[in-house]
């Protein structure tokens, strides 16, 4: 695979075959220790990140690979003017492969044309971010031991959230599912994507406007949270940023293996009371993003172990 610019460029086959070398790594790591010596992964983050580009970085580290990059365009030559073509076409003479986050929409699909290596998406704007996806993915897989047949609830910001757009495009591909959408007026989730996805596969969904209403009936509850960035408007930032919080009693009604899961940063719409509940994902997730890394960065190289 050249690139891998959104969770759509995977087969259902392939997001498969990704969980199961991620499960093989996770149950032997010492198999994969050196499985990218001399290999070097370039990050280029134009945009702030920490679990995503850590992961990206650790990742790496524990194929035996070498990471070089940048953590925010400020500390890049596109500081100084310099075009991103122009800046990955550099990149790419020094490194084997490039994650690349920025805020543009489209950006990594520019990046993709001159690299001359492959090109992971980290994220691009409010657009795509297929390896949360992934990692996503494989959480549910963990919690749920399938793919399929799953009632999944979106809460938060459903409108700006790349999360949760990548995320209804890849489980839209599995059979049984149905989708519950809970948000704001404003933060609806988009509607040419249930057009797209949804309506013309003839998926389930609903919207609603209450955790309470959906809880009972989620087998996963995939929280967001309302970003501040995203927003033109302050004040609208201001009257949203609390709309949501999920706490203990709110989850009183839900089912005792409901798999909770965040991409995280969370800032308070999930109480740290909830953090000790079993039920709770969202941690594991994050280091589930590192594994799922670790077996994309394999396939891209085409390294086998």
């Amino acid at each position: 695979m050249k690139n891998l610019m959104n969770i759509t460029d995977l087969t259902v086959e392939e997001i498969d075959e990704l969980i199961a070398v991620a499960e093989d790594i996770i149950a032997n790591p010492e198999k994969y220790q050196d499985a990218c010596r001399h290999k070097l992964l370039a990050t280029l983050f134009f945009e702030p990140s920490t679990r995503t580009r850590l992961s990206f970085e650790s990742a790496m580290h524990r194929l035996g690979g070498a990471v070089v990059g940048f953590s925010e365009a400020g500390s890049s030559s596109s500081a100084k003017g310099e075009s991103l073509s122009d800046t990955v076409q550099t990149v790419g003479c020094y490194a084997d492969i490039i994650a690349m986050r920025h805020p543009k929409e489209g950006a990594p699909v520019v990046a993709a044309r001159r690299a001359g290596v492959p090109i992971i998406n980290a994220g691009d704007g409010a657009h795509n971010h297929p390896t949360q996806t992934l990692t996503d993915l494989l959480t549910i897989w963990r919690a749920k031991k399938r793919l399929n047949n799953l009632t999944i609830g979106l809460c938060g910001d459903l409108k700006f959230g790349r999360t949760v757009h990548s995320l209804v495009g890849a489980m839209a591909r599995y059979s049984g599912i149905k989708f519950v959408f809970i948000a704001p007026e404003e933060l609806k989730f988009p509607r040419y994507i249930i057009e797209d996805e949804l309506e013309s596969r003839g998926i389930p969904y609903k919207e609603v406007t209450t955790m309470e209403e959906a809880m009972p009936e989620l087998d996963i509850l995939y929280m967001t949270r309302v970003q501040k960035e995203r927003f033109f408007n302050e004040a609208d930032y201001i009257r949203l940023k609390d709309t949501y919080i999920l706490t203990p009693d709110k989850l009183i009604p839900a089912k005792k293996d409901l798999a909770i899961m965040h991409p995280l940063p969370r800032v308070n719409e999930i109480s740290v009371a909830v953090d000790d509940d079993p039920r709770a994902m969202y941690f594991p997730q994050a280091k589930n993003g590192m594994f799922i890394r670790m077996a994309l960065i394999l396939k891209m190289l085409e390294v086998t172990v």
